[in-house]
């Protein structure tokens, strides 16, 4: 069986091109950077102030395919027992089963539906689980920047807005008449893989 110089030649060099065109077809995946991601939360207490505080474990990863706002993804988790308001005895009540119940919820999540997604941002719409509750949900998205990092990676960053009521999620401790809405906004840092 005969074996020319040019096939020998033509089917890697079609095998890289076409892993190229994948990779373009199929969009950039990015794992996101738990160090310079988070999630913040804001919400009235008593109606006499404002209690602020963050999760400061998630993961997770996102897909972005340039030119195509409507094929973005989205998949993070957030450890709810990382919840801090700079407040140890707070955080434990808030952890118990009146609030978050981490012993019983240990995660929340967010998947996304569909997007539509640019370069200058745009929203997502996706399934938000919370206190064993799962309800759709739509985040804003503004887009911070891209670019190659000082360690060689190529990096891209996002922050997302959204309210959400705690009674959706099974969450009715009385905290005043305010204390149902509660404003969220992620900071979303990822590495392109």
């Amino acid at each position: 069986m005969k074996c020319s110089l040019s096939k020998l030649f033509i089917v890697p060099v079609a095998a890289v091109l076409l892993s190229g065109y994948a990779q373009t077809s199929f969009g950039e995946e990015y794992r996101i950077d738990p160090r310079h991601s988070g999630v913040e939360f804001e919400i009235s207490h008593l109606g006499f102030s404002i209690m602020q505080g963050n999760f400061e474990t998630l993961s997770g990863n996102f897909t972005y395919v340039p030119g195509k706002p409507r094929a973005t993804s989205i998949s993070v988790v957030i450890k709810t027992d990382s919840v801090d308001t700079n407040d140890a005895e707070r955080d434990k009540h808030l952890r118990d089963k009146k609030f978050l119940n981490v012993k019983k919820f240990p995660e929340a999540t967010f998947e996304s539906t569909s997007a539509k997604v640019g370069d200058k941002g745009g929203s997502i719409k996706g399934k938000l689980t919370l206190h064993g509750v799962t309800k759709e949900i739509t985040i804003k998205v503004d887009s911070v920047g891209a670019g190659n990092d000082p360690w060689g990676g190529y990096r891209r960053g996002y922050v997302g807005h959204t309210k959400i009521k705690r009674s959706d999620f099974d969450m009715n401790h009385n905290l005043g008449p305010l204390s149902d809405d509660m404003k969220l906004r992620l900071f979303i840092e990822g590495i392109r893989k």
